[in-house]
């Protein structure tokens, strides 16, 4: 006699909310600015060239939503 599988039973998360910045980067005070809003909570994303002059950086900086 064969026992049927019992049902898998899948429980949804609630889906994670993020809220991001950007912030010019100073060549001089890099590391600065990037801890000052890593102890607010912001993860580095990404650095790219700034959009009307490429030697200016720009971060891009995302953090989970608060409710």
């Amino acid at each position: 006699m064969a026992s049927a599988a019992a049902p898998r039973t899948y429980y949804a998360r609630p889906m994670t909310k993020w809220e991001y910045a950007t912030v010019p980067l100073l060549v001089h005070a890099t590391k600065q600015i990037l801890d000052t809003w890593g102890e607010d909570g912001w993860e580095l994303v990404q650095v790219v060239p700034g959009p009307n002059n490429p030697e200016q950086l720009v971060a891009y900086l995302k953090r989970e939503k608060q409710a």
